[in-house]
Protein backbone atom coordinates (compact mmCIF):
# COMPACT_ATOMS: atom_id res chain seq x y z
CA UNK A 1 0.00 0.00 0.00
CA UNK A 2 0.85 3.42 -1.04
CA UNK A 3 0.54 7.01 1.06
CA UNK A 4 0.45 9.69 -1.27
CA UNK A 5 0.79 13.39 0.08
CA UNK A 6 0.23 16.04 -3.01
CA UNK A 7 0.93 19.63 -1.73
CA UNK A 8 -0.76 21.53 -4.21
CA UNK A 9 -2.02 25.15 -4.73
CA UNK A 10 -5.43 26.37 -3.23
CA UNK A 11 -7.16 27.10 -6.67
CA UNK A 12 -6.27 23.27 -7.89
CA UNK A 13 -7.94 21.68 -5.15
CA UNK A 14 -11.80 21.62 -6.73
CA UNK A 15 -9.98 19.85 -10.04
CA UNK A 16 -8.19 17.29 -7.79
CA UNK A 17 -11.19 16.32 -6.07
CA UNK A 18 -12.89 15.38 -9.34
CA UNK A 19 -9.37 13.76 -11.02
CA UNK A 20 -9.55 11.57 -7.99
CA UNK A 21 -13.40 10.99 -8.50
CA UNK A 22 -13.18 10.18 -12.03
CA UNK A 23 -10.28 7.53 -11.15
CA UNK A 24 -12.33 5.75 -9.23
CA UNK A 25 -10.92 6.83 -5.75
CA UNK A 26 -13.49 9.33 -3.47
CA UNK A 27 -12.10 8.85 -0.26
CA UNK A 28 -8.92 11.60 0.58
CA UNK A 29 -7.85 13.84 4.05
CA UNK A 30 -7.57 17.73 3.03
CA UNK A 31 -5.59 20.36 4.88
CA UNK A 32 -4.64 24.08 4.81
CA UNK A 33 -0.65 24.21 4.91
CA UNK A 34 1.23 26.87 4.26
CA UNK A 35 4.92 26.57 3.03
CA UNK A 36 7.55 27.30 -0.01
CA UNK A 37 10.34 26.09 -2.24
CA UNK A 38 13.08 27.08 -3.80
CA UNK A 39 11.63 30.26 -4.32
CA UNK A 40 11.60 31.28 -0.54
CA UNK A 41 8.00 32.97 -1.29
CA UNK A 42 7.21 35.63 -3.19
CA UNK A 43 7.16 39.86 -2.99
CA UNK A 44 4.21 41.85 -3.05
CA UNK A 45 2.58 45.01 -3.04
CA UNK A 46 0.08 46.32 -1.01
CA UNK A 47 -0.63 50.23 -1.26
CA UNK A 48 2.75 50.87 -3.26
CA UNK A 49 4.50 48.84 -0.03
CA UNK A 50 6.45 46.04 -0.97
CA UNK A 51 6.64 43.09 1.12
CA UNK A 52 7.61 39.78 1.49
CA UNK A 53 5.56 36.53 1.98
CA UNK A 54 7.43 33.66 2.91
CA UNK A 55 4.90 31.11 3.55
CA UNK A 56 2.24 30.15 0.88
CA UNK A 57 -1.06 29.10 1.19
CA UNK A 58 -1.40 25.28 -0.12
CA UNK A 59 -3.53 22.19 0.40
CA UNK A 60 -2.22 19.31 1.35
CA UNK A 61 -4.38 15.89 0.01
CA UNK A 62 -4.10 12.44 1.21
CA UNK A 63 -4.98 8.92 0.14
CA UNK A 64 -3.67 5.30 1.16
CA UNK A 65 -4.30 3.37 -2.09
CA UNK A 66 -3.15 -0.28 -2.76
CA UNK A 67 0.00 -0.59 -4.65
CA UNK A 68 -1.21 -1.52 -7.73
CA UNK A 69 -3.66 1.79 -8.11
CA UNK A 70 -0.72 4.14 -6.88
CA UNK A 71 0.64 5.00 -10.12
CA UNK A 72 -2.88 5.38 -11.47
CA UNK A 73 -4.02 8.12 -8.01
CA UNK A 74 -0.25 9.70 -8.91
CA UNK A 75 -0.80 10.96 -12.41
CA UNK A 76 -4.57 11.82 -11.72
CA UNK A 77 -3.04 14.02 -9.09
CA UNK A 78 -0.46 15.58 -10.97
CA UNK A 79 -2.40 16.47 -14.08
CA UNK A 80 -5.20 17.77 -12.49
CA UNK A 81 -2.73 20.38 -10.44
CA UNK A 82 0.00 21.34 -12.61
CA UNK A 83 -0.14 24.64 -14.02
CA UNK A 84 3.31 24.85 -15.44
CA UNK A 85 4.29 27.54 -13.20
CA UNK A 86 6.53 27.90 -10.40
CA UNK A 87 4.93 27.08 -7.27
CA UNK A 88 2.53 23.59 -8.78
CA UNK A 89 3.79 21.88 -5.54
CA UNK A 90 5.15 18.38 -4.97
CA UNK A 91 3.75 15.00 -4.45
CA UNK A 92 5.24 12.39 -2.14
CA UNK A 93 4.48 8.95 -2.24
CA UNK A 94 5.79 6.20 1.36
CA UNK A 95 5.14 2.84 1.64
CA UNK A 96 2.28 1.95 4.17
CA UNK A 97 3.11 -1.43 6.34
CA UNK A 98 -0.46 -1.56 7.66
CA UNK A 99 -4.23 -0.21 7.85
CA UNK A 100 -6.52 -0.77 11.10
CA UNK A 101 -10.18 0.38 10.08
CA UNK A 102 -11.46 0.94 13.69
CA UNK A 103 -14.91 0.53 12.98
CA UNK A 104 -14.74 -2.98 12.02
CA UNK A 105 -11.34 -3.77 12.71
CA UNK A 106 -10.57 -4.98 9.17
CA UNK A 107 -6.87 -4.88 8.28
CA UNK A 108 -4.43 -3.94 5.28
CA UNK A 109 -5.68 -3.69 1.74
CA UNK A 110 -9.33 -4.41 3.29
CA UNK A 111 -9.59 -1.54 5.39
CA UNK A 112 -9.17 1.00 2.37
Amino acid sequence: MKKIEAIVRPEKLDDVKKALEKAGYPGMTISEVEGHGKQKGVTRQWRGESYKVDLLPKVKIEVVVSDKEAERILSAIASASKTGAVGDGKIFVTDIKDILRIRTGERGEDAL
